[in-house]
């Protein structure tokens, strides 16, 4: 029994240092002249994310300006799939109806936050709409094999509006959770939706699944080719990139 509580321990020692403790050396050590920007500037996902869904979250409350954000972000598997994916980056912003936008907003922040930090903006952005795309198009899929089909879903799921940032979310969590080797981050974020996803198969819990699955193929794949990349142990890749041969405890 000690040594399997040490081996928690470790492992819990090891997850605060590449995930929260790396977050917030890359924050603390930006350069001295832009400190007052450290923050906006290193949540600047995050923050512009949680604007957008604010505004459009208000545009839908006014029924001139509800009927234009449907008209370029409202994604739905029976459109034509040109204008799914001319549509789908707007989706992510767009709050999902049925749900309170407040709710999701600290998720959002923490997953965008903690990936532009830990990965970089341009690979937190590459994961969160390939999570999004793929769920839309897993979607799709879904209704054209029908309920027939363990994988498929009924043709009345074609007519549900597909929005908001769940997938992104958890995509990011699950990104974050397999490269930096975070089994708590996953406990907390990534098997809750799963599970979630699982007791109530609607469409949204399908493409959750979805995005989970192909973010995880990817990771996986990434971490094979390229181990201990932002595992404990390996260099920063926001510091590595900005500050040379300089490494951090860990990386995101």
């Amino acid at each position: 029994m000690p040594r399997i509580v040490r081996k928690v321990r470790g492992a819990l020692r090891a997850e605060w240092r590449c995930v929260p403790l790396a977050a917030w050396r890359e924050l603390r050590e930006r350069r001295p002249h832009a400190a007052l920007l450290a923050v906006p500037l290193g949540l600047s996902l995050a923050l512009t994310a949680s604007l957008a869904m604010i505004c459009l979250h208000e545009l839908q409350q006014i029924p001139a300006s509800d009927r234009l954000v449907r008209l370029a972000g409202e994604v739905r598997a029976d459109q034509p799939l040109w204008v799914s994916l001319l549509r789908t980056p707007l989706s992510v912003l767009v709050p999902t109806r049925d749900q309170p936008v407040w709710g999701g907003l600290p998720r959002l922040v923490l997953s965008l936050g903690l990936a532009q930090l830990l990965l970089g903006a341009r690979r937190t952005l590459l994961v969160g709409y390939g999570a999004t795309l793929a769920g839309t198009l897993g979607a799709r899929v879904m209704v054209a094999i029908g309920p027939d089909h363990v994988a498929g879903v009924p043709a009345a799921y074609a007519h549900d509006v597909d929005t908001g940032a769940s997938a992104a979310v958890v995509g990011l969590f699950t990104y974050l959770s397999v490269r930096l080797r975070a089994p708590v981050l996953c406990l907390a974020f990534v098997v809750p939706t799963v599970v979630g996803s699982v007791l109530e198969p609607n469409l949204a819990g399908r493409e959750h699944l979805v995005a989970v699955a192909c973010v995880t193929a990817v990771a996986v794949l990434q971490e094979r080719r390229r181990p201990g990349e932002f595992g404990a142990g390996g260099p920063a890749g926001p510091l590595r990139r900005s500050r040379g041969p300089r490494t951090a405890t860990a990386r995101g």
